[in-house]
């Protein structure tokens, strides 16, 4: 067997290969050959379960928050923390402030009325609120309480992380789009919101609340479930 000699450009290419940061792996198989060093994202090695448990300990010290020292307690999101698909109301009411779940008065039971409507278990998929605690009578959260909560909301989708979002409600939609005006103008339309660098499908709705005062409105949410159910198959999901 004669061996190979290897010549100065071998050698000039073998140590520019060395050089870069790059690992090669060579095998009889075309691909795969070129292998990228990267480092893992900061902040990867928490697992969901994790981060929510620690944002939901940072929600639950803050200070000098009227919200918080007149509710009984932090009503944060329940369901599956792995679902394509998240709601996000606009604060807990009463019997939610009591059971410290999402959606457990009679507002829930519409809600589940709804999702099974286009085939959906509440347990499912991810619930939450844009306020995490009651507001005195449960009026409506003002503009600082809504700043305020706003930067809590955007790490609670990052790290669910979910591919289609429901904004329930105008302290939703304000919440996270900015958006003030009539909820009623901006229902049922497919939107584009950007949160910490990643872009989500939105769609803004009633809240099964308001529709309880105002029955005649249900079927504008029919409407919207139709869409969603619709955007739902179009992307294939399995929820």
């Amino acid at each position: 067997m004669i061996k190979k000699q290897i010549n100065q450009n071998d050698r000039l290419k073998l140590e520019l290969l060395n050089s870069i940061e790059f690992n090669y792996v060579f095998a009889n198989k075309p691909i795969n050959r070129l292998k990228n060093i990267t480092k893992k994202p900061e902040g990867k090695n928490e697992n969901k379960s994790q981060q929510l448990d620690s944002l939901k300990k940072k929600i639950n010290s803050i200070e000098d928050c009227k919200l918080k020292k007149n509710s009984h307690q932090l009503v944060f999101g329940d369901g599956n923390i792995d679902s394509p698909l998240m709601i996000i109301g606009g604060a807990p009411g009463e019997k939610e402030d009591i059971s410290g779940t999402t959606y457990s008065g009679d507002d829930g039971s519409l809600l589940e009325k709804m999702l099974i409507a286009i085939n959906i278990k509440k347990k499912n998929i991810y619930t939450t609120y844009a306020v995490n605690y009651r507001t005195p009578l449960d009026r409506k959260p003002n503009t600082d309480e809504i700043k305020r909560y706003s930067n809590f909301l955007q790490k609670h989708i990052s790290i669910i992380n979910p591919k289609l979002i429901i904004l329930m409600g105008s302290t939703a939609m304000e919440t996270l789009t900015g958006i003030n005006s009539k909820i009623s103008l901006e229902r049922g339309k497919w939107k584009e919101v950007i949160v910490k660098n990643t872009s989500y499908n939105i769609i803004i709705t009633f809240d099964p609340s308001y529709l309880l005062r105002a029955p005649e409105n249900k079927k504008y949410s029919w409407e919207d479930l139709k869409k969603i159910k619709e955007k739902i198959k179009y992307l294939n999901l399995s929820i």
